[in-house]
């Protein structure tokens, strides 16, 4: 696993003059991630752009219990809650204002790529072995894009059940790949939105219940019809794409976990 933080120091240095001693100091830049979003101004409730965006697809797994980030480029109580919980978590000073301690937490936990340290586009892309991001109802890059979603909502279900590895045996799966695993015709693998957890050091239930303080509207786990073995997760309240599943739909009868 790879961290691509580079973290500036302030250099000082004095010129001795005739007459006179001059020191300059040279302020730090903030610390960046290569090749993947720098951010560079403080956000608080109010801000609102791409920047406020890019932040929220990575604490969208903080979000509180049975409740969802909305990735929508405002910062809201809502994102200002989940920064919150993000910071407390990771042992920084917990204010829901986002700067540059806040920041350098989430360049230490992420790759080049944008991808979290613990997961990667390869575990998240087509099954059936063909792999990619093409071949369902999204283009490419807009399943791209809902899998490093996933991928945040992850890192921060793996973080909450104390960094314990949560594998992924399917993520995004295309059509035809849906259609060969029997997978529902309105499964949330087809759109990237999606992965299926087979964890080995911690047990389902538990991560079944953890993921209701996740950020993911719909959890299937033991109990649940062919799930004895795995955990579903996927974001299906936050797409709301065919305007009736703008809900939350939990079953995992035999950890406590439903709908009420």
């Amino acid at each position: 696993m790879r961290v691509n933080t580079l973290k500036r120091v302030a250099v000082a240095f004095a010129l001795a003059l005739p007459g006179a001693a001059i020191a300059t100091v040279v302020a730090a830049p903030a610390a960046h991630a290569d090749g993947c979003y720098t951010w560079n101004r403080t956000l608080t409730q109010g801000r609102s752009g791409e920047d406020v965006r890019q932040l929220q697809i990575r604490v969208a797994g903080w979000a509180a219990y049975r409740d969802i980030v909305r990735i929508d480029g405002r910062y809201g109580p809502e994102t200002a809650a989940a920064v919150k919980r993000f910071q407390s978590a990771y042992g920084l000073r917990a204010d829901g204002i986002a700067g540059p301690q806040t920041f350098a937490k989430i360049y230490e936990l992420q790759d080049n790529d944008c991808t979290p340290k613990h997961f990667s586009y390869t575990e998240l892309d087509n099954g059936c072995g063909t792999g990619g991001f093409s071949g369902g109802p999204l283009s490419a890059s807009a399943t791209r894009e809902n899998a490093i979603r996933t991928m945040w909502k992850l890192e921060a279900l793996r973080h909450g059940l104390g960094d314990k590895a949560l594998p992924v045996s399917s993520g995004f799966r295309g059509t035809a790949c849906n259609r060969q695993v029997d997978g529902a015709s309105d499964s949330q693998h087809l759109y990237g939105d999606a992965a299926d957890l087979t964890p080995r050091t911690v047990s389902l239930c538990q991560v079944a219940r953890a993921a209701r303080s996740h950020g993911f509207s719909g959890i299937f786990g033991p109990g649940y019809p062919d799930h004895s073995d795995q955990v579903h997760v996927d974001s299906r309240r936050e797409n709301n794409r065919d305007k009736t599943s703008n809900t939350t739909y939990w079953s995992a009868p035999n950890c406590g976990v439903g709908n009420n």
